[in-house]
């Protein structure tokens, strides 16, 4: 029996970003017609009082807590305060809420730079508080671990069905596309459509093009999202020999990672860029290494089945027709 069905009442938080958008999408799709969605302008996230009203009103049964302040590592490292205070606003507010409401089910979407900036590859969920964090976007990771300690803890206080899941980088159309403040691929694809169109004859990368990332086309994460909130069932962590300390979270990812290096030549040669590519090792590389380990993942029966050359051939249309 699956844990959410088609009758329940779903709210997506923040519906109208990269993941939560492509949540909506994949509900739809699965044949979820009773969803719950509200723009920024109708209901701030960070506003404690109006939230707990919306959650006590609507009473929800499942809630997706797809909503944050995001950015790249130039933004965090801008904006750290801002990242800290609205996420720990938003995460509070949603969580506690629905808390006291009493929906049924959450699922909070935590983020891979939650983990320690070095740990044994690839990350499992055990890696969790072992280590220090990535200091340029430390205040974001902090706020996001509060999240998942408040999941787990009502779990474990109050037996709540809520559980969180750890994505690894997302991408794909309706991505932010920013110059300064976006993710390195929309960053990109970005910088080497507008470099071909002028007939510019290099593009400057950020770093030295040796840190590895792992990346996941949006649309597959909200597929998996959907699936676990569908197949894990109350004792799911305990039950499958999960081991980390004190949470209840699940790696999300492709378990394929490849250096900025290559991923700048990848999407060079899919928008048709034919200069030089030039790293600039004054700018901050970030963490070294960051793959998840989704053995757990797996173990659900659940697997990608988007390729990243194929990811990015989509964004790079999307982008290419948004600006049509």
């Amino acid at each position: 029996m699956k844990a959410i069905s088609p009758s329940d009442r779903i709210f997506i938080a923040g519906h109208k970003g990269l993941v939560g958008s492509a949540i909506v999408a994949n509900l739809s799709h699965r044949g979820y017609r009773n969803l719950l969605v509200r723009t920024r302008a109708e209901l701030d996230l960070c506003d404690q009082a109006a939230t707990f009203h919306f959650l006590a009103t609507e009473k929800p049964d499942v809630v997706f807590v797809a909503a944050a302040k995001v950015g790249g590592i130039v933004a965090n490292d801008k904006y750290r305060a801002d990242f800290i205070h609205e996420n720990l606003a938003i995460n509070h507010n949603v969580i506690w809420a629905a808390h006291t409401s009493n929906v049924r089910r959450l699922v909070f979407l935590s983020s891979s730079c939650a983990y320690p900036r070095k740990c044994p590859q690839p990350i499992s969920e055990a890696s969790l508080l072992t280590g220090s964090l990535e200091p340029t976007n430390q205040p974001y990771a902090v706020a996001k671990i509060a999240g998942m300690e408040l999941v787990n803890s009502l779990r474990r206080q109050h037996g709540r069905d809520y559980f969180t899941v750890m994505p690894t980088n997302l991408y794909g159309p309706g991505d932010n596309f920013h110059p300064d403040n976006s993710h390195v691929i929309p960053a990109l694809i970005r910088r080497f459509m507008e470099a071909k169109s002028r007939g510019e004859t290099e593009v400057v990368v950020w770093g030295t093009g040796t840190p590895r990332r792992e990346f996941m086309f949006a649309a597959d994460c909200a597929d998996a999202v959907v699936h676990l909130t569908e197949v894990i069932d109350q004792d799911f962590f305990s039950s499958k020999g999960y081991n980390a300390p004190g949470f209840s979270h699940i790696n999300i990812g492709t378990g394929v990672d490849l250096s900025i290096s290559e991923l700048a030549a990848l999407i060079a040669a899919r928008t048709g860029y034919k200069g030089a590519i030039r790293f600039d090792p004054s700018k901050p590389d970030g963490t070294p290494v960051k793959r998840l380990d989704t053995t757990l993942l797996a173990r659900t029966g659940w697997r990608p089945s988007t390729t990243l050359e194929s990811g990015i051939e989509q964004t790079i249309a999307w982008l290419a027709k948004a600006h049509r």
